[in-house]
């Protein structure tokens, strides 16, 4: 390991004069107390590094001391259900609520071992070894380093121990090696797979707009864009609660502190309905608030990305939430500037877009080294400067992102929740997604989903000409239209993140309330063909309680009631479609 000397400090950028070979991207210790930080650039006579913790009190002539290794993060199935700052350091408040400047990874954590293997048997790069459970209950396969294989010489017994204590020793080509539970891993370097895999099913999230009109793979990646107080942060901690992911990273990148602490305090007391068991124990929360240094801003999103993959190796999915991407590349443009580079647009460096090519090309459904199934679901909140949807980090993540969806100002003033606008908004998982639909009872659910979006566009522009013209000069079938995108809005694609009914809604209950919203509109517009007044169609029993249904309406029997009655009233209007009944 180099040693080194301070000869400039400017904020979280540090100058050394090295005094032995350093590495690109090598972690480094800074300074009396040992801060952490990274080598960005390297010169003929100086090293240049980016301190992850606060800067003050470093001087000129401080000693600085290389690792020999790249900034790493240490993984351990015991991660789950605990909060950690930007470097994977534990925040939880045992005596003194501070983190110490140089604090050092989490403390070694006791879990139950039971191996799989014996002495003698081949351990393959990225096998488990054996299994562990977790104080919560939860077992997990016990994996080693995935650049660890070979011979097993020895291996610890069935019983309690440290992730930090050696559980085998296995002999290599380069020699025996002891390896324990828990390992680094390098934060900017993927970890590897046996092959990725095409999308195959929906992260399904709960929201009706998002899982009927702009759904997302298991695997895959989108963009949340929205100017403040859109809801970007309610939507994305809405997701991490109701996602139907087996473990949630969410990673708080600038953000203010008590929306984190409000996070924590819903995840402690809400329960999984797949297990009983609170939230929290499926979620590791890196929480790097607006108030830390800067530099560890710009680390936190590689950390997660990092803890995200390993429990994809694990054979589970994953959802990845990014709150928020801007303040990363904020940041990104801080340290840049401290470091004289020529500035691009926005004042961005000029490597903005490669770098968020690099976040979130790590999100992938993929065959792990041990055979099973994994994921790993990006979705990063984009903050832009009053709203500019133009703005450059918007601009190169639309580039790197399956779907985009645009939380709309004038939606949210409106109290729309959530505020995805659906003409600005897309998705391009939606096409491959059809057939999971189909084989859940929803043949024509593309169909449903075009003839929706298809709406809501006639509606913008027929919104327009009623401005103008007044709603009541238009003809009756755009009135309809009027109507029928009022239902759609109000009663389908508008939830309540309070509700116990409504705040999550499941496939089957989507199904069923898409189902109900496209019979209106076939009824509807063959009553207005037979000369009934739209206004009188909006006056009906069954159209008031279609506006009411994403609160009132629980389970088959509620649904199927609610078709009758429809049935009934557009046969009381003398529609004939109504007396043929529904089409098969």
């Amino acid at each position: 390991m180099s040693r080194a000397r301070i000869t400039a400090v400017a904020g979280p950028v540090v100058r050394l004069r090295p005094e032995g070979p350093f590495a690109l991207g090598e972690a480094v210790r800074v300074g009396p107390a040992g801060l952490l930080g990274e080598v960005v650039r390297l010169g003929r006579e100086e090293v240049v590094a980016q301190v992850y913790e606060e800067t003050t009190g470093l001087a000129p002539g401080m000693a600085a001391e290389g690792s020999g290794a790249p900034l790493a993060a240490r993984l351990t199935p015991a991660l789950l259900g605990r909060t950690f700052d930007g470097l994977l350091r534990p925040l939880e408040a045992e005596g003194d609520p501070f983190v110490a400047p140089g604090g050092g990874p989490a403390a070694p954590v006791a879990v139950d071992f039971e191996p799989r293997l014996a002495p003698g048997d081949r351990l393959e790069a990225g096998h488990p070894i054996g299994r562990v459970t977790l104080d919560s209950g939860r077992t997990l396969p016990a994996l080693l380093d995935p650049r660890l294989e070979g011979r097993v010489v020895r291996i610890a017994p069935a019983g309690r121990l440290s992730d930090a204590q050696p559980v085998a020793t296995v002999a290599t080509e380069a020699g025996e090696v002891e390896a324990a539970l828990a390992h680094p891993w390098p934060v900017r370097r993927p970890r590897p797979v046996r092959r990725r895999l095409p999308a195959a099913r929906p992260l399904i999230t709960g929201q009706r707009i998002v899982d009927t009109l702009f759904p997302l793979a298991a695997g895959s990646t989108a963009a949340i864009p929205g100017g403040f107080g859109t809801g970007k942060t309610v939507l994305l901690e809405t997701l991490a609660k109701g996602c139907d992911a087996e473990v949630i990273v969410y990673v708080g990148c600038g953000e203010r502190g008590n929306e984190l602490a409000g996070l924590l305090e819903d995840l402690g007391r809400l329960e999984d309905p797949r297990t009983g068991r609170p939230l929290a124990e499926r979620t590791v929360i890196i929480a790097n608030t607006s108030n830390m240094p800067v530099a560890a801003r710009e680390a936190s999103i590689y950390t997660g990305v990092t803890v995200a993959e390993y429990f994809r190796d694990l054979g589970l999915s994953v959802a990845l939430m990014a709150d928020s991407t801007s303040r990363w590349a904020e940041a990104l443009r801080e340290v840049s500037g401290r470091l004289g580079e020529l500035p691009g647009e926005g004042g961005y460096p000029a490597y903005l877009a490669s770098r968020l090519a690099d976040f979130y090309e790590r999100a992938a459904r993929v065959e792990t080294l041990a055979g099973w199934e994994g994921a790993v679901t990006l979705l990063g909140a984009v903050s832009p400067p009053s709203g500019d949807m133009e703005e450059p980090v918007v601009v190169h993540t639309r580039r790197y992102v399956r779907a985009v969806w645009v939380l709309d100002t004038e939606r949210a003033h409106a109290r729309f929740y959530p505020a995805i606008h659906p003409l600005t908004s897309y998705s391009e998982d939606a096409e491959r997604l059809a057939a999971w639909w189909h084989a859940r009872g929803q043949p024509h659910w593309e169909q449903g989903r075009a003839r929706l979006l298809r709406l809501l566009e006639e509606e913008r522009r027929l919104a327009r000409m009623a401005r103008i013209l007044g709603a009541e000069a238009l003809p009756p079938e755009q009135r309809l239209t009027l109507l029928a995108a009022r239902l759609v809005n109000e009663g389908l694609l508008r939830q309540s993140a309070f509700s116990e009914v409504d705040a999550h809604c499941p496939p089957e209950r989507q199904g069923a309330m898409v189902r109900l919203v496209l019979r209106f509109l076939d009824l509807a517009a063959e009553a207005v063909g037979c000369g009934v007044a739209p206004e009188e169609i909006g006056r009906l029993p069954a159209f008031l309680a279609l506006l009411r249904m994403a609160e009132e309406a629980v389970g088959e029997a509620a649904f199927a009631a609610l078709a009758e009655r429809l049935e009934e009233d557009f046969t009381r209007l003398g529609c004939p479609a109504a007396r043929r009944g529904a089409a098969p």
